[in-house]
């Protein structure tokens, strides 16, 4: 069930976090920025799956913390040109993020994780259209009994009501 909310999600009561990023990307803005400050570790680690297991966009990495909070990457970007440069990664599209949100939605259902926070994914630096993405949010998220609370508005350093 979706559930749209404004604030800053950041600031989550939810127990897991889905973003959008490209393969190892480098976490340079938005929300991949505030979780690489939030979790270091996390982003540490995804690096290090990048090029040992080489992911691909399409794909989601799952990381778990020590407190057992959730961060799904939703590849849904293209890699950059460059994986040994700082180059900006590829745009993100409607094919890498449906077959994305379909794995998101499967790992939610088999993993019993009862609440997921979710931003405008893709939307940023992936470059597509909000009137784009969120109907594709809707096919394959609101289905669940999962809460998602889609963070549809951010505004800086304030809770959503998330009920």
């Amino acid at each position: 069930m979706i559930i749209e909310v404004s604030g800053d999600i950041l600031l989550t009561k939810a127990k897991s976090i889905a973003h959008s990023v490209a393969p190892l990307d480098h976490f340079e803005s938005g929300l991949a920025l505030g979780l690489r400050e939030k979790y270091p570790e996390m982003v540490k680690d995804f690096r290090h799956e990048g090029h040992v297991h080489h992911m691909k966009s399409g794909e989601i990495y799952e990381w778990t913390g020590i407190d057992g909070f959730k961060i799904f990457s939703l590849l849904v970007q293209e890699a950059a040109p460059s994986t040994h440069s700082h180059g900006l990664p590829g745009k993100a599209s409607l094919h890498n993020l449906d077959k994305c949100l379909k794995q998101l939605a499967s790992k939610l259902e088999s993993e019993g994780i009862t609440s997921i926070a979710l931003p405008r994914v893709a939307t940023g630096v992936g470059g597509l259209d909000w009137d784009d993405v969120r109907p594709h949010i809707y096919k394959y998220l609101d289905v669940l009994e999962t809460k998602v609370y889609l963070y549809s508005k951010f505004i800086k350093s304030e809770r959503a009501l998330e009920t």
